[in-house]
């Protein structure tokens, strides 16, 4: 893949983890879904639009918003090959020939100057290795006068599964992996820091507003424990105990989720993200 630096995140994703994602992309919209119709408001996109997905894994919001630009078109950039195998087939088979998808690194990607009106991004921005790198690049993608939306993790205790994966703190070291400014999942989680990096990066008219949604993690505790468990973060504290630690693990984590378990026996957990817009400067 050329024009790649963020070559950890790009092993990672074209790993297992990409692989994981893609095969568990229904559940894993589950669980985000909820932001979708916030982040496409907050984005404005009009029916001739020219829309970049930023981070789009297998294609979900490239395909809403191309569906609100039907004389546009949105391109969903990712750095992993398998999610975005999974988004071309979906845009296929639900026929949105304006979808399309291409594997890149935002931070480094070629984009061709002014060439959007939109950048959106559903959970794909907190990974970049140089963030204000990154969006200085999205930015420079964006017409004079585009509009970029996104979403991404506020704090980690508002966060209902980090607070079932503490649940395990005597049985597994779970550590503490939601501390705002670190690599990884809770980067941006300080408005200042969101702020300090997108004025850095040239954005302007920058908002954050905090916005909730519940997400099915599963059909019953059993069923939500192990797709938990089999998330990245779950695998790696799993494979730190022996096999009889994992047993108790899995056993508590199961009552914890109980505890969410709503009538119809699905299994949701809150969400807590930040809703940012800005605006490239005309």
């Amino acid at each position: 893949m050329p024009n790649v630096v963020n070559t950890e995140q790009a092993q990672a994703w074209n790993g297992p983890e990409g692989i994981h994602w893609a095969h568990n992309q229904d559940r894993w919209n589950a669980v985000n879904e909820g932001f979708n119709e916030p982040l496409i408001d907050a984005a404005g996109i009009a029916g001739d639009h020219r829309v970049l997905d930023i981070g789009c894994g297998s294609g979900q919001t490239t395909r809403i918003a191309a569906l609100r630009a039907p004389r546009g078109r949105a391109l969903g950039l990712d750095l992993s090959g398998p999610m975005l195998a999974e988004a071309r087939t979906r845009a296929r088979r639900e026929g949105i020939p304006n979808a399309v998808f291409e594997q890149g690194d935002a931070q480094a990607y070629p984009f061709e100057t002014g060439a959007f009106d939109v950048a959106l991004s559903r959970y794909g921005v907190m990974f970049f290795a140089d963030p204000v790198a990154a969006f200085s690049n999205i930015g420079r993608a964006l017409r004079p006068g585009g509009r970029l939306a996104f979403v991404c993790p506020a704090d980690a205790a508002l966060n209902g599964w980090v607070g079932a994966m503490a649940a395990l703190r005597d049985l597994l070291p779970v550590g503490d992996f939601g501390r705002p400014g670190l690599p990884g999942m809770f980067s941006l989680a300080a408005p200042d820091r969101v702020r300090q990096v997108l004025a850095t990066a040239g954005f302007a008219g920058i908002t954050i507003n905090q916005a909730q949604a519940y997400g099915t993690w599963g059909h019953g505790a059993e069923d939500a424990a192990e797709f938990l468990l089999h998330t990245g973060p779950g695998r790696f504290l799993m494979e730190q105990v022996d096999a009889a630690t994992q047993v108790r693990a899995r056993r508590t984590l199961e009552d914890h989720l109980r505890t969410h378990e709503a009538t119809d026996g699905t299994v949701r957990l809150r969400s807590t993200s930040w809703l940012v817009t800005a605006d490239r400067p005309a």
